[in-house]
């Protein structure tokens, strides 16, 4: 397995976070890297998230949970690999939220891609994440 997690503390309330992650379509407002996004169905469980960074094929995600205000977890699968992030609200100190971003890939020849595939995934999280709670606080 490869693990990644980076997290950013924010005066932002978890609601305003929420409301822009649950706003899948728009995420391109925050997430410089995306060209185009769209999702099957409302925000939940089972939704088909379909990401294209800029530059590169589309990727297919699932919403694999969700919990209103606290978390969601995406699951991308390709090559007998799973791509899994976690996005998750919690408390952070002297009141403030915390977001948390933790990608966990998996499966056949983890340990030798996950190094590979994972950096080049989660390289703009600082920056995605800054820009998240940026637009959260406005």
């Amino acid at each position: 397995m490869w693990t990644y997690e980076h997290s950013i503390e924010t005066d932002a309330a978890p609601e305003a976070i929420w409301r822009l992650w649950a706003d899948v379509e728009n995420w391109a407002t925050w997430n410089a890297d995306i060209a185009g996004i769209r999702i099957s169905g409302p925000f939940a469980a089972g939704a088909e998230i379909v990401m294209t960074p800029a530059g590169q094929d589309p990727v297919h995600l699932i919403v694999a949970e969700t919990k209103a205000g606290e978390l969601f977890v995406d699951e991308a699968r390709f090559d007998g690999l799973l791509l899994r992030t976690v996005h998750r609200l919690d408390q952070g100190e002297r009141g403030r939220t915390r977001v948390t971003y933790r990608m966990e890939i998996t499966g056949t020849g983890a340990d030798r891609l996950g190094p590979q595939i994972g950096p080049a995934v989660t390289a703009d999280w600082p920056e995605t994440m800054a820009a998240l709670v940026k637009l959260a606080q406005d």
